[in-house]
């Protein structure tokens, strides 16, 4: 999956956090829900703007943004 077709990226919006599109509904309160316990299913029911579709792009997304992360072992 793609996440660029279902996420934007826009200063203006949430201070340019990441968005699903049409929505102003970030991929971090997406991850804080799904980190809590919280069902697809469950997020589908409260939030019907969004699909399936949308948390897959999340997740892509959030898998994406760890793997470009560089971690620096502290020194000894």
């Amino acid at each position: 999956m793609n996440w660029h077709d279902r996420i934007n990226i826009y200063p203006k919006v949430l201070v340019g956090k990441p968005v699903i599109k049409g929505t102003r509904i970030s991929v971090e309160f997406l991850m804080d829900l799904l980190a809590n316990g919280w069902s697809s299913e469950q997020i589908l029911k409260n939030y019907p703007q969004l699909a399936t579709e949308d948390i897959q792009a999340a997740l892509h997304y959030a898998a994406e943004a760890v793997k470009q992360e560089h971690v620096y072992p502290l020194p000894v």
